[in-house]
């Protein structure tokens, strides 16, 4: 489509023309009220659309709003009208901010049914970061920015609303208001794909196409949701025996926060982590070792790593919040009941939980172990609770150790490689580890996030160290444990968000370590012998790993694999 420049100035000009003996200022003023509105409708609601370039966009939708405000401004409806373009365009306003936010962190539109959650979560990873004074100082100066919007939008409008058209200029600005009007439908429905303009229209409707996208989106949603509830009622492997039989010792699911295929193919990343892999690679099939690597699809990108887990455990694709809710109230048996169910000890780590997870309950867990309960004493890495090698240090001291001979089946997220990636920690000797005060030195060490942040570079090389820590702290637990070893399934939770990731797609690594019969069995999510997979290698969705689990190690040969 070809947007062709039109100044909002010249619009504004135009119409003041009409208006007799208005002075110098009611002209400025005419011309000042239209600039507000021209701004409003074309703020731009992606990172790549934030140039120059968006001001020479023309929106269809400036005479409409200016046709009706002067047609309208000395009637009884005008107050109301008013009232309802302002709330209509700051709701608006924020929608497109919120989209700007999502697209640079999670390489998508902000969903208004699924993604309010996010909204505390933001916050949160805000304080973590930035400090909880400046977390503050953002949320009031956003409040009182839109305060003023809100305030400037009431006042363009009002001076529009105090023009009375003559009745022959407000029939020519009515002609053209319509003819905008059935340019702008025409190109939501376009954009919609419903049907196809016979030529470029002269103009955008962006604020309105934005606005019918989320009506779209919201229904979208909802219909979704009661398919997904309907799929997750299905489970072909309720009371299935023998599941899991095969496996006679200990099975670790660990998710590295941020570890996406952009480890492998971009190559300011790749050239320190492939080489980290390939020096582990050795040394693990020195000791005995077997390994095997892949690709999966992870239904999230940037953040949100809950969906990642769940989508694992669930076998069900949980690609936002209300999914997720969806997934734990529907009583689909995950991973870890089927795990529970053929005798395992279930438990899931999780260092980044501070506050309540009441929803753990019902993810098949017998034991819950969050950031107070792991014994760490050293100080935090910004938001980051505690480095990986901590995590992993008590997992043996809190679960691998004791009096249960059960085999353990647990799900470890590790956090090291999460924003803001300062300061990256040292391997340290495991027996040092203590009680993790031997990581204080490091973590009071460097610039803060607030100076690193300054500089994408900067970022992106922090992102870089962090990345490679966290892959060393795990495949130094694998040595460590190489004379009797569990079987370990290293996955990424998702990309990181793709102006620190450089990659788009949301593809991200599975690891497989352990004794060769056990590895062999899961050829299927990882087709590749070592720990790099092949440069062209296919992703597999990662809703598939919870059957694919279940079916490897069913020890029901007679039947064959449930489907």
């Amino acid at each position: 489509m070809v947007v062709l420049a039109r100044p909002a100035l010249a619009l504004a000009g135009t119409a003041v023309m009409t208006i007799p003996h208005a002075g110098l200022r009611r002209t400025l003023h005419l011309l000042l009220a239209a600039l507000v509105l021209h701004l409003v409708l074309i703020q731009p609601n992606h990172p790549d659309a934030m140039g120059w370039g968006a001001l020479s966009v023309f929106p269809l939708e400036l005479p409409a709003i200016l046709l009706a405000l002067t047609t309208l401004g000395q009637t009884r409806v005008s107050g109301p009208l008013r009232a309802a373009l302002t709330f209509v365009l700051c709701l608006i306003v924020l929608l497109k901010t919120a989209d700007f936010i999502s697209f640079s962190a999670l390489s998508r539109g902000f969903n208004p049914v699924a993604d309010l959650a996010l909204v505390d979560a933001f916050l949160r990873l805000l304080t973590g970061t930035f400090g909880g004074a400046a977390a503050l100082a953002a949320i009031l100066g956003a409040a009182a920015s839109l305060l003023l919007l809100a305030a400037l939008i009431w006042w363009a409008t009002g001076v529009w609303a105090r023009v009375n058209a003559r009745p022959v200029v407000a029939g020519l600005s009515g002609l053209a208001a319509a003819l905008s009007g059935v340019i702008a439908a025409a190109e939501i429905g376009q954009t919609m794909g419903r049907w196809t303009l016979p030529f470029d229209p002269p103009g955008t409707a962006f604020t309105a196409r934005v606005g019918v996208e989320r009506v779209e989106m919201v229904q979208t949603t909802l219909s979704e949701l009661r398919s997904f509830r309907a799929e997750a009622a299905r489970d072909p492997f309720i009371d299935a025996p023998g599941l899991f039989d095969a496996i006679d010792r200990d099975v670790l699911v660990i998710f590295i926060e941020s570890y996406g295929r952009t480890s492998f193919d971009t190559p300011f990343y790749a050239g320190l982590h492939r080489q980290t892999l390939a020096g582990y690679e050795s040394r693990l099939a020195g000791r005995g070792l077997a390994m095997r690597s892949g690709y999966l699809t992870s239904p999230t990108r940037g953040g949100q790593s809950w969906l990642a887990h769940a989508t694992f455990a669930n076998g069900l694709w949980v690609d936002n919040q209300i999914r997720y809710g969806a997934a734990l109230s529907s009583g689909r048996e995950s991973l870890f009941h089927h795990a529970a169910n053929s005798g395992f000890r279930t438990a899931t780590v999780m260092p980044q939980i501070t506050l309540d997870w009441p929803e753990a309950d019902r993810m098949g867990f017998e034991t819950v172990l969050v950031a107070a309960d792991l014994g760490y004493r050293g100080l935090p890495f910004n938001w980051v609770t505690m480095p990986d090698q901590f995590t992993l240090a008590a997992l043996d001291r809190l679960l691998r150790s004791g009096d249960d001979t059960r085999r353990l089946f647990a799900q470890v997220a590790l956090v090291s490689s999460h924003a803001p990636w300062v300061p990256v920690p040292d391997i340290v000797p495991w027996e040092d580890i203590g009680d993790g005060t031997i990581f204080n030195a490091v973590a009071a060490s460097g610039d803060p996030p607030e100076v690193v942040w300054r500089d994408r570079e900067r970022v992106r090389a922090q992102y870089r160290l962090a990345v490679d820590y966290s892959l060393r702290a795990v495949l130094e637990y694998a040595l460590r444990h190489a004379t009797e070893p569990p079987l370990m399934i290293i996955v990424g939770d998702h990309q990181a968000a793709e102006f620190i990731g450089l990659d788009e797609r949301p593809d991200v690594p599975i690891h497989v370590i352990g004794p060769e019969p056990l590895v062999a069995r899961l050829t299927d999510a990882a087709p590749y012998p070592g720990l790099r997979p092949a440069d062209d290698a296919t992703a597999m969705p990662m809703d598939r790993m919870r059957d694919i689990l279940l079916n490897a190690y069913f020890t029901q040969t007679d039947t064959g694999a449930v489907n």
